[in-house]
């Protein structure tokens, strides 16, 4: 199997997605950018920093002029623009200039993050993907969607800037905690419902695999995923319409996530989002009651929430927290469902009485409507 996928925009190959076992054929891929001569800034966080920050920078020395690191502490509340500022500042006093590059090594909040500064500082640099959760192997270093939390609103701030590279290190997910694995199969479950049910189906008949991190079909899992993300991506850069299929889920998602103040993770919210939307889909007639059930039981399968433990939280708040996302559209809410396994559609028609019934499987039904 191939391990390199090309993104074209306009019919032009604007970068490579390379997925490799290890950091071994980094230094040649980062070497066709001609970085001859640059500066590099290893942009990381307190928890990625300790185990991968030194072996990248040793690589990268041997094909540029310097590298530097700029690492902020770990965590969706440092995904702001104060750390933004600091970042700036390290690049200006440091001399940072156009023809220079940063380097996101790190999950989700470190690849958005940096993904930002690189779009805004001096006017746009380039900048390369290091992912180093699953999450952000499959998801967010892939199609340049770069941005900041705003006070408690995800991604409120951001621009479109794309990578010049993605290199994915698949012995990075050994390091990975349960919790934070899981999380991945959040986003993995969501590409195979939205445009592959064969691939969806794959993902739990090799259930057992992939919990035990086999590298091997995670290897063919993550190429699968950014595959469907890199067709996406390719037909809608700047999400005017088919990229905002990769949302399903994420409307009542985000809003879960906001609630919570993120004491849940990103994929676990996109779970939440997932099992409400599958039941929308299914109050829609897309799919069918079992196959709903059959959705929820797949992302149970993978360690991830399926029910809401938090009773103090109110669906009521939940609809009410859509209204203030980013996906609204001319003050309707662009809902993503599902008219079959594999095929998602966008709807901008689900009334507050929808999304209330199709939240009420993540109480367990019990609430009080």
């Amino acid at each position: 199997m191939s391990n390199r996928l090309t993104v074209h925009r306009d019919g032009n190959a604007i970068y490579d997605i390379v997925i490799e076992a290890s950091y071994d054929r980094l230094l040649d891929e980062v070497k066709s950018l001609n970085v001859e001569g640059r500066k590099l800034c290893i942009v990381s966080d307190s928890q990625v920093a300790p185990l991968y920050l030194q072996q990248v920078k040793r690589i990268l020395a041997a094909c540029c002029g310097h590298v530097g690191s700029f690492v902020f502490s770990a965590g969706e509340e440092h995904k702001n623009l104060d750390t933004v500022k600091s970042l700036y500042e390290y690049l200006i006093l440091n001399h940072y200039d156009r023809g220079d590059m940063l380097v996101a090594l790190g999950g989700g909040v470190v690849g958005d993050l940096c993904g930002f500064t690189a779009a805004t500082y001096l006017r746009g640099i380039r900048f390369i993907q290091l992912p180093t959760t699953l999450l952000s192997q499959v998801d967010s270093s892939i199609g340049g969607k770069t941005g900041v939390d705003f006070d408690s609103y995800k991604n409120m701030v951001g621009a479109f800037h794309m990578p010049s590279l993605v290199y994915t290190s698949t012995t990075t997910l050994l390091t990975l905690t349960d919790e934070q694995f899981s999380c991945g199969m959040g986003e993995i479950i969501k590409h195979g419902l939205i445009r592959d049910g064969s691939y969806y189906f794959w993902l739990i008949e090799h259930a057992d695999e992939i919990l035990r991190r086999d590298l091997t079909v995670c290897e063919q899992m993550i190429f699968v995923s950014n595959k469907i993300k890199r067709d996406v991506v390719e037909q809608d850069p700047t999400e005017q319409g088919e990229r905002a299929l990769l949302n399903f889920g994420h409307t009542l998602g985000h809003a879960i996530e906001k609630l919570m103040n993120f004491r849940l993770l990103h994929g676990q919210c996109v779970s939440l989002g997932c099992v409400a939307a599958a039941n929308l889909s299914a109050l829609r007639g897309g799919i069918s009651p079992e196959e709903a059930e059959a959705v929820r039981s797949s992302f149970k399968r993978f360690n991830l929430p399926v029910i809401i433990r938090d009773m103090e939280l109110d669906p009521a708040d939940i609809i009410a927290t859509t209204k203030s996302d980013k996906k609204m559209d001319s003050g309707k809410i662009r809902f993503i469902l599902l008219r079959g396994i594999g095929e998602a559609y966008v709807d901008c028609t689900v009334t507050d009485a929808e999304m209330m019934e199709g939240l009420k499987p993540l109480w367990g039904g019990n609430y009080e409507d």
